[in-house]
């Protein structure tokens, strides 16, 4: 569907955010982008695609994942074709959780730091550029969000971190994926709004998104904290 359909504030925000993603990709030499297959991640890989069809979706395998997040996933490779690059965890689950127990209920934050933070940081030391469907709308960590930034590694290698929907809102993420027929995740038919790994996510109170993540207790697994200078272990 053109972008004539929608109003002038969300068509200038279309535009904005296409201009965005062609100045970015004319500058890298090695663009990437995460996607946990959540509505704005997808929006973002559509914007991409129609510039740079084979960039590099990097898509964290925790492994605790929801089944229908892996089934999703799948489906969209396969029918767009993506070059789909799954990164895993040093330990599998059964690794983990014979090792240390289940830190998703002790410590979340060190579950998150092995099975998310360190495999993404290993893999961007292979990129340029980042982009992400991070949103200012989010959550109060993500209110100062910039679209363009940098972001330094555990290592100390910078790479410029693109966010182009920092201002959209999510209903301007539904509008554009319905008028472009991109179907997404079934969990939110079932309430979901934030959707991360199956036992840390829960349904959200009213009118806050992401409180259904870790039951409350934080907002954020790390991958979008600037790390110290070394990254966090089990």
């Amino acid at each position: 569907m053109s972008s004539t359909t929608f109003d002038l504030g969300f068509q200038a925000k279309i535009a904005a955010a296409q201009a965005l993603v062609q100045e970015s990709i004319e500058h890298a030499k090695r663009p990437c982008l995460t996607c946990s297959f959540q509505a704005e991640d997808v929006v973002v890989l559509d914007l991409l695609r129609q510039v740079v069809p084979d960039i590099p979706v990097l898509f964290l395998d925790t492994g605790y994942h929801f089944a229908e997040v892996y089934q999703y996933r799948d489906e969209i490779a396969s029918k767009w074709r993506l070059n789909l690059i799954n990164l895993l965890p040093k330990q599998s689950v059964a690794e983990q959780e014979s090792a240390f127990g289940i830190l998703y209920q002790t410590a979340p934050d060190r579950c998150c730091g092995a099975r998310k933070v360190e495999p993404l940081f290993r893999a961007l030391e292979n990129y340029s550029t980042w982009f992400t469907g991070l949103r200012r709308e989010q959550s109060k960590s993500r209110s100062a969000l910039q679209s363009i930034d940098l972001f330094t590694l555990p290592t100390g290698t910078e790479i410029q971190k693109v966010s182009p929907l920092a201002e959209w809102s999510t209903r301007d993420v539904w509008t554009y994926a319905s008028a472009h027929g991109i179907p997404l995740l079934p969990l939110y038919e079932k309430g979901y709004s934030s959707i991360g790994c199956e036992p840390c996510t829960s349904l959200p109170s009213e009118g806050d998104p992401r409180s259904g993540r870790w039951g409350g207790h934080k907002l954020e697994c790390g991958i979008h904290i600037q790390p110290s200078a070394t990254s966090e272990k089990p």
